[in-house]
């Protein structure tokens, strides 16, 4: 017996590449081949049977996994013991789930499409949607149901007997809906029998985002009473080159020579210049803190929101530079480090209304002053100021709010409580206008316009 006889294995080793390769015996190659069929047989069998279980629990109810236990338990009670009551229970729950099999058919055949009357809505009104069935078959497709979630909740209506090529048009009349963005779809069809054993279900891709916009009510034009306009008055800092003129001065290294004023100067003999007054556009913040302990409620935060989404419309017909502000949600790990803010697009009323549909309270986020702060410190040269609240942000929390502001910006803060009479109430440069209802923002900003 030679050397290569009596050893199974022989291992070399490149030390440059990494590379190990063992060459075996006949027996050890046979052996390994085995072992490694064995694996994958068992890889698919599992895979198989996890595709099985998966499928039974999508598509057994619960009253089928009665049935079915009812037929197991029967059988072998009764071929054990000889039970006849047995074996017929359990015979008689074989033939519901063996009857219940055909009515799972046909379940991709249909052509499903879904379409809403319109993509965006006000908080309060419902939506019509039509949705188009179209049997893609080439036989004639059992009655079924189709399934359109709507949000959290849920529309179902029945389809028909339709022939190869038939069309079904069913429209919906959706309830009123939240403020908010509410997914619908996409459709599913089901399949079920009539005693409710076995249920199989298909979902299409069709899926659709409804945009439920904030309440909001006309408010005057921000240019007058309460909110003051400074679009091109002038300011107190004093620039070279402007539109409000404002004294003549000594020339002074740097000046520019166009603002040379010559018939001041062959009067002095001395060399003068112009000297103006900034004026500047005015720029518009609406800062709405996110807050959950700042509302008292629900329907507090839903007013807060509708506020500032009126206040904001009504700054872009106005073609204001308008920045809306929104508190940040902040993992709790790090609240207290970490400062945060959103800003919601302004480009036109629609993506504005979009953004509001968004906001919701937030349990981890700054606080509102915070908020005001960072809001304050991303705009420069911000001129109206309009702080929206609920009823729990007491005045002084409002007056450290609003010292983040310029001192020379018109800070404006709206405080929604259900609860509260509406009132105006000056503290220092402060201006505090309390809501109860949509309604009573617009008649004091109007009675502000108009004293």
């Amino acid at each position: 017996m030679t050397l290569g006889d009596t050893r199974l294995t022989r291992t070399s080793a490149n030390t440059l590449t990494g590379e190990r390769t063992e060459v075996t015996s006949g027996r050890g190659r046979a052996l390994v081949g085995a072992a490694v069929r064995a694996s994958r047989a068992w890889t698919a069998t599992r895979a198989a049977l996890i595709t099985a279980f998966r499928w039974c629990g999508r598509t057994i109810r619960p009253a089928g996994a009665l049935a079915l236990a009812a037929a197991t338990v029967g059988l072998v009670l009764g071929l054990a013991f000889g039970w006849v009551e047995a074996i017929v229970a359990g015979v008689a729950a074989i033939v519901l789930l063996a009857l219940s099999v055909p009515f799972l058919f046909q379940s991709r055949t249909y052509d499903v499409h879904l379409a809403l009357g319109h993509e965006r809505i006000v908080a309060g009104h419902g939506v019509r949607a039509t949705v188009t069935v179209r049997n893609a078959g080439r036989r004639a497709a059992l009655p079924g149901r189709i399934d359109v979630p709507v949000g959290a909740g849920l529309v179902e209506f029945g389809v028909p007997l339709l022939r190869a090529g038939a069309v079904s048009e069913q429209v919906l009349d959706l309830p009123p809906q939240p403020r908010g963005i509410v997914r619908i779809g996409p459709a599913t069809t089901v399949r079920s029998d009539p005693v409710g054993l076995l249920r199989r279900e298909h979902a299409f891709d069709d899926a659709h985002e409804l945009y439920v916009h904030p309440r909001t009510v006309p408010v005057p034009s921000s240019s007058a009473g309460l909110i003051r306009d400074l679009d091109g008055s002038p300011t107190t800092r004093l620039v070279d080159a402007d539109m409000s003129f404002h004294a003549i001065r000594e020339y002074a290294p740097g000046d520019s020579r166009r603002q040379v004023h010559w018939k001041s100067t062959a009067k002095t003999g001395r060399l003068m210049v112009r000297q103006y007054e900034e004026s500047r556009r005015s720029r518009m913040a609406v800062v709405l803190g996110l807050a959950a302990a700042e509302y008292g409620s629900d329907g507090e935060f839903e007013l807060a929101v509708s506020a500032a989404s009126s206040l904001a419309v009504r700054a872009v017909h106005d073609a204001r530079d308008l920045d809306i502000v929104v508190g940040a949600e902040i993992p709790r790990v790090v609240r207290g480090r970490l400062r945060a803010i959103r800003h919601i697009p302004t480009g036109s009323p629609r993506s504005l209304l979009d953004g509001f549909s968004g906001v919701d309270r937030l349990a981890n986020t700054m606080a509102f002053a915070d908020v005001c702060r960072l809001a304050a410190e991303a705009n420069e040269r911000l001129s109206i100021a309009v702080l929206v609240t609920g009823s729990h942000v007491g005045l002084a929390a409002l007056r450290k709010a609003a010292l983040a502001f310029p001192a020379d910006a018109s800070v404006v803060a709206v405080v929604c409580d259900e609860r509260a009479h509406p009132r105006t109430q000056v503290v220092g440069a402060l201006t505090v206008v309390t809501v109860g209802t949509l309604d009573d923002l617009a008649g004091l900003l109007l009675r502000g316009a108009s004293s």
